[in-house]
C-alpha cells in the first residue's frame, strides 16, 4: 500500500508559469472539465496515476542536482556524473486526486546516451536542461530536444526548456542567455524556466508546474480517448508505469 502524499506536495490551485512569453498555457487555472471531474470524485476511491518525465541535457549542467533539491530536498556539490539513468518517483495530490510523476534522470556523457536513450520512450514530458553561464550547453538543447522525439509522440508530449545555475550568472549574462533560451523555446514549443539547484529558487514551483501540466493532459486525453463522464473511470494506470518497478540491468551491444 502506498504511503499518504505529503502535505507539501498537495496541489490546489493551477501553479503560474515562470515566463508569460514563452509558457505552455498562461491561463491561472487547471481546465474547466478536469476541475468539475475531480471536484465530484473528490470523495470516491480512484486509482493513482503515473506520468513518465524524462529529462535530458549536457553532462554537468545539474539534472541529477535539479533533481534531488526538489526530491531530497538538499544540494550536493560533490559532483557525480550519472551512468546511464537513474530514476525517482514523486507522489501528489492534484484538485484531490493522487498523482506519481516518474522523473528519469538520463546521463549525459556521450558514451551512455544508447543506455539512456532507451528510457525515452512513452513520456508524458521531456525536460531539457541546460547550464544559463554556458551557452554551448544551450546550443545542445535542439539535439537533446530530437534525440528524445524520436522516441516519442510531438503531439502528445510536453516540453520543458529549463536554465540551471541561476545562481552563478551575472546579471547582463543571465539577461542575454534568458532572450536566446526565450526564442529558443518559442521555436520547439517548450515553456522556459530559470531555476537554481543550489539555492533552491524556482525548483519546487517548476515541478509543481510540471505535475499540473501532465496530469491535466493526461486526463484530458484520457477523457476524449474514452469518452468517460467520471474521473475514476479516467484517471488510472497507464503504460508510463511499465518501468517503475524495475531498471533493466541489461545494456545495449553498442555500450559494452
Amino acid at each position: 500500500m502506498l504511503p499518504p502524499v505529503k502535505n507539501d506536495r498537495i496541489i490546489t490551485r493551477f501553479p503560474k508559469c515562470f515566463s508569460p512569453n514563452a509558457a505552455l498555457q498562461t491561463k491561472d487555472s487547471f481546465h474547466p472539465q478536469v476541475k468539475a471531474l475531480c471536484q465530484t470524485q473528490k470523495s470516491a476511491t480512484v486509482n493513482c496515476n503515473i506520468a513518465k518525465v524524462i529529462v535530458v541535457g549536457d553532462v554537468a549542467v545539474g539534472k541529477t542536482c535539479l533533481i534531488s533539491r526538489f526530491c531530497k530536498g538538499f544540494f550536493d556539490k560533490n559532483y557525480k556524473a550519472t551512468i546511464g539513468v537513474d530514476f525517482e518517483m514523486e507522489r501528489f495530490e492534484v484538485l484531490g486526486v493522487p498523482f506519481s510523476v516518474q522523473l528519469w534522470d538520463t546521463a549525459g556523457q556521450e558514451r551512455f546516451k544508447c543506455i539512456a536513450s532507451t528510457y525515452y520512450r512513452g513520456a508524458q514530458a521531456i525536460i531539457v536542461v541546460f547550464d544559463l553561464s554556458s551557452v554551448t550547453s544551450l546550443t545542445h538543447a535542439r539535439q537533446w530536444l530530437e534525440d528524445a522525439m524520436k522516441e516519442n509522440d510531438p503531439s502528445s508530449v510536453l516540453l520543458f526548456l529549463v536554465g540551471t545555475k541561476r545562481d552563478l550568472s551575472t546579471a547582463d549574462q543571465l539577461c542575454q542567455t534568458e532572450q536566446e533560451a526565450i526564442r529558443l523555446s518559442e521555436e520547439i514549443k517548450a515553456e522556459y524556466w530559470a531555476v537554481s539547484a543550489k539555492s533552491g529558487d524556482g525548483v519546487r514551483d517548476f515541478f509543481f508546474r510540471v505535475a499540473s501540466l501532465t496530469f491535466e493532459a493526461v486526463v484530458l486525453s484520457e477523457l476524449e480517448s474514452s469518452g468517460s463522464k467520471h474521473v475514476s473511470d479516467i484517471v488510472k494506470l497507464t503504460d508510463a508505469s511499465e518501468g517503475a518497478e524495475r531498471l533493466s540491468k541489461k545494456k545495449p551491444n553498442c555500450c559494452r
